[in-house]
C-alpha cells in the first residue's frame, strides 16, 4: 500500500515537498478563480472542501488557508454577514501519516487568523478520510469543492502485461507499444472511475481543480514497474468528455523548472546550501514512497545507494538539458 514518507524527519515528505508547494502556487490563479466562482454563484452558508491525496506535509494546509482566505474576502466584499462553516476533508490512503497532519492544526488556525486579518470567520471542522480516491469516499452530493495535486497520475494498480517493459520501471519513451497501451488502458479506466465517483459526490455546480505530472540486478528491474502515468492533454480531455459528469472550465499546461530549489523563497531549512539535484532526489525519495514500493521489491540495503546514484544521473542530465516537469492543471464544474 502506497503512502508518502511520514513524520518530520530529514527524509519525510513534510521536509521535502517544496517542489509540490511551487506546483500548487503556480496553479493558484486557476484554483482561486474556481473557488471564487463557486462561492459567488450560490453564496452558501457552508462549504465542504476535500483535498484528495493530501499527504502529511504543510502544502494541504497552505492551500486551505488560501481557499478560506479567498472566500472570506469575497464574503466581505459582498457584505454577507452570516459566517460560513467550513467542513474540511483530508483524504489519502490509510497508511498516510494523518497524525502529523492533525498535529499541525493548532498552528494552522493561528496562521489562518493572521492570513484573514481582523475579520471574524466561521468554524472549521476537520475530518480524515482514509481510502483510495478510485472509489467512493463521500455521500452523494456532499461536497462543494475538490482539489487534488500530483496524485491522480498514480494508478490504482500496476497494469497487467508489462513483462515486455524490461529495463524500465514505468511508461517511458523506451517502453514498447504494448507496455504503453497497457498503461494508457489502466489510466483511462482509473481516471474515468475517479470522475464518476467525484461526479456523484459533488453537488451540481460544484468545482474541482486537478493538477497532474542503476546498481540493481537487471532481473529485479525487469520485474518492477511503478503504477504511474503522465497523460497527455488530449487523453485527459477525451476521458473527461467521454465520462460526461463535468465540463472543462480551464485547462493549462505549464512547466516547472528544477531550479525552483535555487529560489531562496522556496528554501526550507534542510535544503539550504544543498544543490538542486540533491533536493530533487530527496523530493522523489519522499514521494516515490520508498518503504511501500522499493523496499519490498529490492530490499532496504540498496535504497541509499540507489538515490545517491539517481542524484548523480540528475546532475549529468541537468548539464545537458533544462530540467523540469510538465504540469496539467484542470478546472472542472459538475454538470446536472
Amino acid at each position: 500500500m502506497l503512502a508518502m514518507k511520514g513524520g518530520v524527519g530529514e527524509k519525510s515528505y513534510a521536509n521535502n515537498s517544496t517542489f509540490q508547494q511551487k506546483v500548487i502556487s503556480m496553479a493558484w490563479p486557476i484554483t482561486k478563480e474556481a473557488i471564487t466562482d463557486l462561492y459567488c454563484s450560490t453564496f452558501p452558508n457552508s462549504l465542504a472542501i476535500a483535498d484528495l491525496g493530501c499527504s502529511s506535509g504543510p502544502n494541504t494546509l497552505m492551500l486551505l488557508s488560501n481557499l478560506i482566505g479567498e472566500v472570506e474576502k469575497m464574503r466581505h466584499q459582498h457584505n454577507k454577514k452570516s459566517l460560513l462553516e467550513y467542513q474540511i476533508f483530508f483524504n489519502d490512503l490509510h497508511t498516510n501519516d494523518f497524525n502529523s497532519l492533525f498535529k499541525s492544526l493548532p498552528s494552522f488556525h493561528q496562521n489562518l487568523k493572521s492570513h484573514i486579518g481582523n475579520h471574524d470567520f466561521g468554524p472549521c471542522f476537520f475530518t480524515g478520510v482514509p481510502g483510495s480516491f478510485y472509489g467512493r469516499l463521500f455521500p452523494r452530493s456532499s461536497l462543494h469543492f475538490v482539489f487534488s495535486s500530483y496524485s491522480i497520475h498514480w494508478l490504482s494498480q500496476v497494469p497487467e502485461g508489462l513483462e515486455c517493459n524490461k529495463g524500465n520501471i514505468f511508461a517511458s519513451h523506451r517502453s514498447p507499444n504494448q507496455a504503453l497501451e497497457a498503461y494508457q488502458k489502466q489510466h483511462q479506466k482509473d481516471f474515468s472511475t475517479f470522475l464518476k465517483c467525484r461526479g456523484e459526490e459533488l453537488v451540481v455546480g460544484g468545482r474541482m481543480v486537478l493538477i497532474s505530472t542503476g546498481v540493481i540486478e537487471e532481473e529485479k528491474v525487469n520485474s518492477f514497474n511503478l503504477p504511474v502515468l503522465t497523460p497527455s492533454l488530449s487523453e485527459v480531455k477525451g476521458i473527461v468528455s467521454s465520462e460526461g459528469s463535468f465540463s472543462i472550465d480551464r485547462f493549462e499546461v505549464s512547466k516547472i523548472s528544477w531550479n525552483v530549489f535555487d529560489d531562496p523563497q522556496c528554501n526550507i531549512e534542510s535544503n539550504i546550501g544543498v544543490n538542486k539535484e540533491c533536493n530533487y532526489a530527496k523530493c522523489i525519495r519522499s514521494v516515490v514512497v520508498v518503504e511501500s514500493l522499493f523496499v519490498p521489491h529490492f530490499g532496504e540495503a540498496i535504497i541509499d545507494q540507489l538515490f545517491n546514484r539517481y542524484e548523480e544521473i540528475m546532475k549529468d542530465y541537468t548539464l545537458k538539458e533544462e530540467a523540469g516537469n510538465i504540469n496539467l492543471t484542470l478546472s472542472l464544474t459538475k454538470l446536472k
